[in-house]
Parts: structure tokens; C-alpha cells; sequence
């Protein structure tokens, strides 16, 4: 049976030129090098320039990722960007960045899932275009975070980062099984009991500032490793594969304690899995694109592979996705 699916055919990344040693870090709040790399397995991060706003890094790996493919702007007819830090309230950052690219047709919106926010953009795209209602699409996800962090506060200030990643997918032809090129799964889940785990403390709706990042650092781990294998157990149940099946497994980069933990739970060998959060910290939403582009363009991620993608963000949300490259 013939059916459509989202095929993967770009990828972009973008990072800003300003790179944050742990030792800098050290220099501002009670840390060391060693205490960080210890819990985290973060060495440095990089933050934006004053006059970089969200969508400037957004459209840089966009424009990077519509290169990869080989497509001009005008054939994207869909526009999801993942944000947890938007230029403004209103209007959306993805229809900035649709505006910068000179498109000025189709649909363009922001979702806000958080540190889930890729994965969840990736389900919403894949459900536009399997149906039909969009031909192209190009999912983002872009944060800085750098804005939103108390930078006296050890416990939260050495873990993130920005940074932007980017991917364009086209409506293909499949035959619905799992040899096809695409997004093949998704499974996205949301739990709004634990808000006060891992949220910022203010808002346009509530205080009418920004607010800074807040985290229960310990609770989130647990909840974490937990809800991070259930999501991608249920990719397994649902394709009859195992972790031995995937050839690459790109998660969320948190925390690499996290990371090996999920990887060790779904038994995903460690040499299959995309590691980046020593050098980019936690990007949020654009932490998986991030990931995907730079192992994409070293040549470790082949035409045909399938490549595994999870996340957990605040609220708490979730989800994994299994792709054929």
C-alpha cells in the first residue's frame, strides 16, 4: 500500500561565535571545571551576542539546512519552530525567520514543548505532510537560554546553552513498512503534574517579567531516565525492533549521565550513540537537530540508517521518534 511519508533530505546548524569555558563559569559562581564535567560531562557552551535573538540563530540554520538539500526557500510551504525563548510573545519566531527566507505563503507557527520541543515539532511536521496538507517543511529548533538563566545560581547556570539546528523534510512515496526513508514512528507524551520540577518563574500571564530557569536537578534525572526508555519502548513494541536494530541513537543532550543511562536501558551499544552536550550544553529544543546535523555532515549517519531521536523537557513533556535516513 502506498502512503506518504516525511522524508528527511537536510540538515543545518548554527552556533554562536562565543564560547563559555567551565573555568570562565568558575570565575562567576562556587564551581569548578571538575564538579561540572563530573555531573554533567559539559566542558563549554556557547551564548549569543547581545544583538542575536532567536530567530536570527534560527534562520542561519535553516538557510544551512535548505543548502544541505539542495531546495530553494520558496518550496517550503510549512514552518514549525520549536522555542522556549521567542523574540517577543507575539508574533511567532517561525514566521520572522519565514519572513527573512522571503516566503509568503504556506503556514508558519512556534510550538513550546520545551527541551521535547525538536521531537514534538518533528511529530506535528510528519502529520502535516503524511496527510497531505503540506508538501515541504522546515522544523527548528532554537533557543537562548542564555536569557532566561540566573547566572548566580551554580546548580542551573553551568548546564545550557544556544544554538540552533534545523531539518527540511518532503511528503515522499512509502509502502508503510519499515524499509521506507522517513519518520517512520512518533510517540509524544505530556505530564503536567511536575511543573514545579523544571519551569521558569515568571511570565507575560503571571508576574509580566521573563523570569529565570528553575529545576529540581535530582528529580528531573530520575523522571528522565524512566520516562525517556517507556517513550522509545513503545517505538519498540510498535515496529517489533530492539535497541540492536538502531544504527544511531541521538538523544536530548542534558546531561551524559542521563544519556548513558537511557542508552544502557534501551541496550544501545555506546559507540552508536551522538554525543555532543561536552561541547554545546544543553541547547533545549535545539539540542537533537544540533546533533543530527553534525553527525550527518562528519559522515557518521548513512542514507538508509535508522536513527532514534528522545527527549524529556519541562512540564513534563516527552517523546522519541524513529527515522529512516
Amino acid at each position: 500500500m502506498s502512503i506518504l511519508r516525511s522524508i528527511l533530505c537536510g540538515c543545518g546548524s548554527y552556533l554562536p561565535q562565543r564560547i563559555v569555558t567551565n573555568a570562565e563559569l568558575a570565575q562567576r559562581v562556587d564551581t569548578t571545571d571538575e564538579w561540572i564535567v563530573q555531573r554533567t560531562g559539559i566542558r563549554q557552551r556557547h551564548v549569543a551576542a547581545d544583538d542575536e535573538a532567536t530567530s536570527a540563530l534560527a534562520l542561519k540554520a535553516a538557510q544551512a539546512a535548505l543548502a544541505d538539500a539542495g531546495m530553494d526557500a520558496s518550496e517550503i510551504d510549512l514552518i514549525i519552530v520549536a522555542t522556549a525563548t521567542p523574540d517577543h510573545t507575539f508574533p511567532a519566531t517561525a514566521t520572522q525567520v519565514q519572513a527573512a527566507l522571503g516566503i509568503n505563503g504556506g503556514v508558519a507557527f512556534d510550538l513550546q514543548a520545551v527541551c521535547s520541543g525538536f521531537v514534538f515539532a518533528l511529530a506535528t511536521a510528519d502529520k502535516f505532510l503524511s496527510t497531505g496538507a503540506a508538501k515541504a517543511a522546515l522544523v527548528i529548533g532554537a533557543e537562548t537560554f542564555s536569557r532566561i538563566l540566573d547566572w548566580e545560581d551554580r546548580t542551573t547556570c553551568v548546564l545550557f546553552g544556544d544554538g540552533a539546528g534545523a531539518v527540511v523534510l518532503k511528503a515522499g512515496p512509502g509502502e508503510g513498512t519499515l524499509a521506507d526513508r522517513g519518520v517512520l514512528a512518533t510517540h509524544i507524551r505530556s505530564d503536567g503534574r511536575y511543573k514545579d520540577k523544571l519551569y521558569v518563574d515568571g511570565g507575560a500571564g503571571s508576574t509580566k517579567t521573563v523570569g529565570f530557569l528553575r529545576m529540581e536537578g535530582k528529580e528531573v534525572f530520575r523522571h528522565a531516565v524512566v520516562n525517556l526508555a517507556e517513550t522509545v519502548r513503545h517505538t519498540f513494541e510498535e515496529t517489533g525492533l530492539t535497541g540492536a536494530d538502531i544504527d544511531w541513537f541521538v538523544p536530548h543532550q542534558a546531561n551524559r549521565r542521563i544519556i548513558d543511562a537511557t542508552a544502557h536501558k534501551l541496550g544501545i551499544d555506546h559507540e552508536r550513540v551522538v554525543v555532543t552536550v561536552d561541547r554545546h550544553g544543553n541547547t533545549s529544543a535545539a539540542s537533537i537537530p544540533l546533533a543530527l546535523a553534525e553527525a550527518h555532515h562528519d559522515g557518521r549517519i548513512k542514507r538508509g540508517q535508522l536513527v532514534l531521536i528522545e527527549a524529556m523537557g519541562g512540564g513534563f513533556t516527552w517523546g522519541s521518534a524513529l527515522i529512516r535516513w
